[in-house]
């Protein structure tokens, strides 16, 4: 189970979460409060805050949620990191791609919400910090520099070839492509 600060996230926290994921998702940032939110997850205002307290609870709860719903699909059972190319085809799968419009959001939520600002940098460095692991295991001479460029082409390819961008008909090739660069590098 995913935990909130130091008390077990229920299956209805949980839900609520996904709920407002999909409404950031689906709608953007904007569309989401915390009267929505109830009214989303079929709830009056006062059982959401039942289990959400205020605002910055409710966000710290959906950051810390999807960055360990991200963390679980960069690391093995054991909690190693994977190899490069497993977290690049991960970072390209269908399920990042179902993704498309909630990070946008979310980087454009981060402008105007400081805590989400603060927050989605610290999954970004975790996500910096495996993938720079994953570098180092393959015997990178600049595995900081190499993890940030990965990043940067894997969260950017959304951006010009993800769902209804104007060259989304070229994305197999993109990941191919992606996928061949660091196989031809790294010998995967």
């Amino acid at each position: 189970m995913t935990k909130t600060t130091d008390k077990v996230m229920s299956q209805r926290q949980q839900e609520i979460l996904q709920t407002a994921i999909d409404i950031i998702a689906d709608e953007g940032y904007s569309s989401l409060t915390m009267r929505y939110l109830a009214r989303a997850s079929g709830m009056k205002l006062g059982a959401l805050q039942y289990h959400f307290r205020t605002w910055d609870a409710l966000i710290r709860a959906m950051v810390d949620y999807l960055s360990r719903e991200f963390r679980d699909l960069l690391v093995d059972s054991e909690g190693h990191p994977l190899g490069i190319h497993e977290i690049a085809e991960i970072m390209l799968s269908e399920d990042a791609q179902t993704q498309d419009a909630l990070w946008p959001q979310l980087w454009a939520m981060q402008q105007v919400e400081p805590l989400v600002s603060d927050l989605l940098e610290d999954v970004y460095a975790e996500y910096l910090q495996l993938l720079e692991k994953a570098f180092e295991a393959e015997g990178s001479q600049s595995p900081r520099a190499e993890a940030i460029c990965l990043m940067a082409l894997l969260e950017s390819e959304a951006l010009f070839t993800g769902k209804g961008r104007r060259w989304e008909s070229d994305r197999s090739a993109v990941h191919k492509t992606i996928l061949n660069f660091i196989d031809n590098r790294y010998g995967e």
